[in-house]
């Protein structure tokens, strides 16, 4: 089911109104959907490099406000079920304490999550559960998402097709090496 979803969505990037499509995946992918907006949006710029720009705008701007809906899921679901439940077990005071080991590198995690493969739903989710402050959340997923996007769209509109496998299949694992190599220097340079 979930190959056929993929490949729906592909077709649907070739449509006229492939931009609302877009930003309607890059919206829910945020926050329930398990398919990233790269993959309308690879075959939407090799379509017109001309566009790269818009196209990863429209993901960024529909991917951060999908985010939201995500911290407000993470936020309402854990008021109105987690917390109780939390309180019934004797648990709360544990949970709120690792909300606040979150929150302390919640800049970092909403920036590894929005920037890599992992899924970023799960982050802002994570990031209402825990009532991160609002202004960092948003401010790192616009940072994380505008980085992401404008990357692919960079890549696309420089490089045209041959770079595609290269993102497919091989940017994510550049950037999650990147991000064990700088939170290794920080731990390095903390410990020195």
């Amino acid at each position: 089911m979930l190959r056929r979803l993929y490949d729906r969505i592909i077709e649907l990037s070739a449509h006229r109104h492939a931009l609302w499509v877009l930003a309607l995946v890059s919206f829910v992918e945020s926050s329930v959907f398990p398919i990233p907006p790269d993959v309308m949006m690879i075959p939407m710029i090799l379509a017109r490099p001309s566009r790269a720009w818009l196209v990863a705008l429209v993901a960024l701007v529909s991917s951060v406000l999908g985010g939201l809906l995500g911290y407000a899921i993470g936020a309402l679901a854990y008021e109105q079920i987690g917390l109780p439940v939390l309180t019934a077990l004797g648990k709360a005071e544990a949970m709120a304490e690792f909300g606040i080991r979150f929150n302390d590198m919640g800049f970092w995690a909403v920036l590894v999550a929005g920037i890599t493969p992992f899924p970023y739903k799960v982050i802002t989710i994570m990031s209402g559960w825990t009532a991160m402050p609002l202004s960092i959340f948003i401010a790192t997923s616009i940072l994380a998402r505008g980085l992401r996007f404008f990357l692919v769209a960079g890549l696309l509109w420089k490089f045209g097709p041959p770079i595609r496998d290269f993102i497919e299949r091989r940017l994510g694992l550049v950037t999650i090496l990147f991000v064990v190599l700088l939170f290794g220097g920080f731990y390095v340079v903390g410990h020195i």
